[in-house]
């Protein structure tokens, strides 16, 4: 629920009130019970996480990144026996010339 500021026209009190969105204005001043108190423009609300794993849910766990290391020399292993041959070593060897 927001809360909303509140401004008297005749006492100039300023009070909070913690209301509803669909809840209607107040209008009487608990000071000096007048009909003039006005919401006054606010500038927003922040951003109010609750309950419990919120972090939780946006890491991946220990165990996964675990599996995740165990996979990546598997994928350079198959990547080393793919590579082609050094075009040196394609050559034949001729022996040396007596």
């Amino acid at each position: 629920m927001p809360t909303y500021q509140y401004k008297c026209g005749h006492c100039s009190n300023e009070l909070e009130a913690l209301q509803s969105i669909t809840a209607k204005p107040l209008k009487k001043c608990p000071e000096c019970g007048k009909l003039k108190l006005k919401r006054l423009l606010g500038t927003g609300v922040g951003l109010i996480f609750k309950g419990s794993g919120f972090y939780q849910t946006d890491y991946r766990s220990d165990s996964y990144k675990k599996a995740a290391e165990g996979e990546k020399p598997a994928v350079s292993a198959t990547n080393k026996t793919e590579t082609k041959p050094d075009a040196k070593s394609s050559k034949k060897s001729e022996p040396p010339s007596a």
